[in-house]
């Protein structure tokens, strides 16, 4: 199946952004802005499916999201169609933490005006809002973040950073490695099935929003607007469907919602009423 250039862009609202630096980050941002992180399919027990024609079907015609290898495989597709050259890299995710876990994580390395640049529209929460220089140390000021890349002589790792409370938080370590399409497929498939990845257990999503940031993790939603914070819990399954289809743009639906509920701990809306 052909990639439909036109219907992405349509889906992120933008027209044809050129083949530079500065297009690069205005198809970060437009992709973060129009299609939110989700892992809604791998909470309700299905394995996402990355051929180009089901990825198109799902985030595009669709009008779902994603979790980091459908995201990144479907800007994979839209750098191909626009003629960057670019190379995939798997991370493992530290979240804070010295050492990752297992590589479960997807972006990639754009070539472009001689300078390469870390393009991630998977990560999610904490995920930088346009491409970051790959320069180690080099501290890149974006508008809600500032972020670097480290090297990690420990592990030989190249490490993402956040700025955080006036500390270096790290989000993820890569190598510079070849990565096979077979080692994403594989990837994915333990993501979305082995237990001790969130995946299967916890409901996350994550979306830029035009004045900061929203995500959800469970039952939690915490919006980030105009620089303050502010967090809710869900109420039942109506508030999960509402929430989703209004603040996500994700019209999910009524046994869906049911299983996301039931998995998240969320009463179903008469539970609500009868214990009133």
């Amino acid at each position: 199946m052909t990639f439909d250039l036109d219907a992405y862009l349509a889906r992120i609202r933008i027209d044809a952004p050129s083949a530079t630096s500065r297009g690069l980050a205005r198809l970060q941002e437009a992709h973060l802005s129009a299609i939110p992180f989700e892992s809604l399919d791998p909470l309700m027990g299905r394995v996402p499916a990355l051929e180009p024609g089901a990825l198109q079907r799902k985030l595009v015609a669709g009008g779902r999201g994603g979790y980091c290898f459908e995201q990144n495989g479907l800007m994979a597709l839209a750098l191909d169609a626009l003629g960057f050259e670019f190379d995939p890299v798997l991370a493992r995710v530290r979240n804070g933490g010295e050492r990752g876990g297992i590589r479960s994580h997807l972006a990639h390395i754009v070539h472009v005006e001689g300078r390469e640049w870390l393009v991630d529209v998977g990560f999610g929460g904490g995920g930088a809002r346009r491409p970051v220089p790959v320069e180690r140390y080099r501290l890149d000021y974006q508008p809600d973040e500032v972020y670097r890349i480290v090297a990690d002589v420990a592990t030989g790792e190249t490490v993402l950073q956040r700025l955080a409370e006036d500390k270096w938080y790290s989000l993820y370590g890569f190598e510079r490695a070849d990565v096979p399409p077979i080692d994403i497929e594989a990837a994915n498939h333990l993501c979305a099935t082995w237990d001790k990845a969130p995946f299967s257990a916890n409901l996350m999503l994550h979306r830029l929003t035009p004045w900061g940031r929203i995500g959800m993790f469970n039952v939690k939603v915490t919006e980030v607007r105009d620089g303050v914070k502010s967090v809710r819990e869900l109420r039942d399954a109506g508030d999960l469907a509402c929430t989703l289809a209004k603040r996500f743009g994700l019209a999910m639906a009524g046994e869906d919602i049911a299983v996301i509920a039931q998995k998240i701990g969320l009463p179903m809306e008469e539970d609500v009423r009868s214990v009133a």
